[in-house]
């Protein structure tokens, strides 16, 4: 859907891997979506794009690294990538992870995060704002039982405290329907294109219509 909603009209889409648990934890599948912000810059000129008008987006546990990369531009710099728009993270709760940790949970958060407090501050994209970071939409399901929208409301708060940009767009969609439906024209996708329109006056114009 978002291939079809937007290559046309001049975006590049990049669908950027990492490494999954348990062979990497969370803190390094940032390093690696850094990595790959930073592959993707470099190449983008030859792609005919234009490497400082990138828009970083994730869903789940990709909304969780598109949010903890946004929030701690040190990972970026470590990976060589230059500053970018702003993300789009895709239905998270996990973006203040000693609250979500200290409060009844599913079970894989244990798995994937641990049980060591100070690591969970590290990953804790909440934790990691220090100061104002590229624009961040925080879309969140509020059919979801855990409930992402008290997370992304927070976080909103917090980097609004601290001089940044950064919006809740609570969608009646399932956590897999806040992905699967980006794309599609309806008011969800417009609201996003919004967003993203508001970062750039060319990615305006190319959403324009």
């Amino acid at each position: 859907e978002k291939v079809a909603r937007w290559v046309d009209r001049g975006f590049i889409l990049v669908s950027a891997n990492y490494r999954l648990h348990p062979g990497a934890d969370p803190l390094q599948q940032a390093q690696d979506v850094a990595a790959a912000l930073a592959a993707v810059q470099a190449q983008a000129a030859r792609w005919g794009g234009d490497a400082a008008r990138v828009v970083l987006m994730g869903h789940s546990a990709g909304a969780h690294l598109v949010a903890l990369v946004n929030a701690a531009p040190a990972f970026a710099q470590r990976a060589g990538a230059q500053p970018w728009l702003g993300a789009v993270a895709l239905d998270s709760a996990a973006l203040d992870l000693p609250a979500l940790m200290a409060a009844p949970h599913p079970r894989f958060y244990d798995r994937v995060f641990g049980a060591d407090p100070a690591f969970w501050r590290q990953a804790s994209p909440w934790h990691a704002l220090a100061g104002p970071v590229p624009p961040l939409l925080l879309v969140c399901s509020t059919e979801r039982a855990d409930a992402s929208c008290g997370p992304a409301e927070a976080m909103a708060r917090q980097a609004q405290a601290l001089g940044g940009r950064a919006e809740v767009l609570p969608q009646a969609l399932s956590h897999g329907e806040i992905n699967a439906q980006l794309g599609r024209e309806g008011g969800y996708t417009r609201a996003v294109e919004r967003f993203m329109a508001s970062l750039d006056a060319q990615m305006a114009r190319m959403l324009s219509f």
